[in-house]
């Protein structure tokens, strides 16, 4: 059984210092909880800042989630049940019978797939068989006959060749015997018969293909020398006549009996692909093949209805537009978050805490008050620098007194200086004079908000003065207004934000009525002037809902 359950908890598409950390320390707070199986993710690629703070702390990098849509790995845990193309359909009936399934992969020597064999088809093709004929029917090997049966050999020829054959049983009497010798084909007839020395004479006389003797009869070293001689094969079955008729009319190969037109998928394949590929296809499962070609499980409808093991927590976000893709097809357990209320839904009641402090990182620290747990040195910086990076050092308006009042906290547990570490935070290296290229500049901090019909893409930098933006102006322009119109926004924007002065600019791509309804001083064109904004959320995103709404 593949246990694969596991509960990730994971930030926004475009993870922010706050994100990464809130995520780090929030997974630690519900592991030391109790919560088995958890660990933290993020849904995008790291910031310059955000890559100093894990060095600094000397913290892992967390997992990298580029999507959590059910997989079939995710549902496909029962171990694989697998027949080889050579086993009798006995051996099949057995499975089938042992492990009450009805599908049965059939595989090589290399554990690669050659078929499905359906319990359905077994029944067809040896239990109802549509015309009276077929009963007599055999395909298999003499190797395969002598499995079915555990029966005794006597110089088989050519035991590892699948024929076809006709079966009989010697039940008559020697008479009317020697008439039914002359009217068979001896090189493609089986006949089984018991403790019967003149059918058995009769039958090595004719040539038959193979004699079974039944009932651990015995047959003359005579008869067996002859037998040889003619090169007659015999096997000496342990069962009666009956049970010997019947085993082997199932020591047919599996192999014979499959179609190579089976279903193939892979482990990593989406669920919703499989939903699809079964809906169109006659198979009523798939066979789930790895990478390198051997068989892995079984796909069926059934599987379709499974609860994927991935659960997700979210923090510093809770509307599905900013993350993880496919966080709408899992179970989402907890909410952490500091931002506004989204179109959020869930089936079921969960854990949603959401409080208007100046970080998720300050929320999570106040959790860890409430639980009365002390973290560890590392998870306490964590905290610390996702605080002072969305507060911008305790200078943004989003800032609140329970901020300021978890910084002595976390410093005394940490053992880092708030004012000496936020320094190093934002002089960690600027994305707007790293030389980073603008699509990644731009969409590195980046959310989409909705207001009415209208979608809003707005990203956010923060620099110690203007002047590198101004060389890049032209250029951020340009990749801004490509962005719009990849992604049908309303309006496409870049908050530029002087911690120093504590003032901003916003550089748009919008309708050609912008100007008109914005509200802010126009510095240039499609560029204003912000002066005491800092924060997006706080400040600039609740004045551009009101004037797209109004608009």
């Amino acid at each position: 059984m593949k246990n694969n359950a596991r509960v990730y908890v994971v930030g926004h598409r475009n993870p922010d210092t706050d994100s990464i950390c809130s995520a780090i320390a929030y997974s630690e707070l519900r592991r030391l909880q109790g919560v088995e199986n958890i660990q933290p993710a993020r849904a995008g690629n790291l910031n310059q800042q955000t890559e100093f703070v894990l060095e600094r702390l000397n913290m892992p990098v967390p997992e990298r989630l580029s999507d959590v849509h059910p997989r079939i790995k995710d549902v496909v845990t029962e171990e694989v049940v697998t027949i080889h193309e050579s086993a009798p359909m006995s051996k099949a009936i057995e499975l089938y019978h042992k492990h009450h399934i009805r599908m049965l992969p059939v595989v090589d020597d290399e554990f690669h797939p050659k078929g499905m064999l359906l319990l359905k088809t077994a029944t067809e093709v040896f239990l109802v068989p549509s015309e009276p004929d077929k009963l007599r029917r055999v395909r298999a090997s003499l190797a395969s006959i002598q499995q079915c049966l555990s029966a005794t050999g006597h110089h088989l020829r050519e035991p590892d060749q699948v024929e076809n054959f006709n079966l009989y049983v010697g039940a008559r009497c020697e008479a009317s015997f020697s008439r039914w010798v002359e009217e068979i084909v001896p090189e493609k007839t089986i006949l089984i018969t018991g403790d019967r020395s003149g059918i058995q004479k009769m039958a090595i006389d004719a040539g038959v293909r193979l004699l079974i003797v039944s009932g651990k009869s015995e047959i003359s070293t005579e008869y067996l020398e002859e037998a040889r001689e003619r090169g007659v094969s015999i096997l000496i079955s342990p069962y009666d006549t009956a049970n010997s008729v019947w085993l082997t009319r199932m020591a047919t190969p599996v192999g014979e009996l499959v179609d190579d037109d089976f279903l193939r998928v892979s482990p990593n394949d989406l669920l919703d692909d499989l939903r699809l590929k079964l809906l169109h296809s006659k198979n009523p499962g798939a066979i789930v093949v790895s990478p390198d070609e051997r068989v892995w499980g079984i796909a069926t409808k059934s599987h379709l209805i499974k609860s994927s093991p991935v659960k997700l927590m979210l923090v510093d976000h809770n509307e599905l537009s900013q993350a993880v893709p496919g966080a709408e097809k899992v179970e989402i357990l907890e909410v952490v978050d500091h931002h506004r209320l989204g179109n959020f839904h869930t089936d079921t009641p969960i854990r949603f805490i959401n409080q208007p402090l100046g970080s998720t990182c300050s929320l999570v620290a106040t959790l860890f008050q409430q639980a009365g747990i002390d973290p560890q040195p590392k998870i306490a910086g964590l905290m610390l620098a996702g605080l002072l990076s969305d507060t911008v050092i305790l200078k943004s308006p989003t800032t609140t007194e329970i901020d300021r009042q978890l910084v002595p906290w976390l410093e005394s547990l940490s053992g880092l200086d708030h004012q000496l570490f936020g320094g190093e935070l934002f002089a960690s290296g600027s994305p707007m004079a790293s030389g980073a290229p603008a699509r990644e500049l731009l969409l590195t901090d980046f959310k989409e908000y909705t207001v009415g019909d209208h979608l809003l893409g707005l990203g956010q930098v923060e620099v110690v003065n203007f002047h590198s933006f101004y060389q890049r102006h032209v250029e951020l322009q340009n990749e801004l207004k490509t962005i719009r119109d990849e992604k049908g926004y309303e309006l496409a924007a870049l908050l530029v934000t002087d911690i120093v002065m504590e003032t901003s600019l916003l550089l748009t791509a919008g309708p050609n009525e912008l100007p008109y309804i914005m509200g802010y001083p126009q510095q240039d064109q499609n560029l204003y002037r912000l002066d005491g904004v800092l924060s997006r959320k706080k400040q600039l995103v609740p004045h551009l809902m009101k004037v797209f709404k109004a608009g």
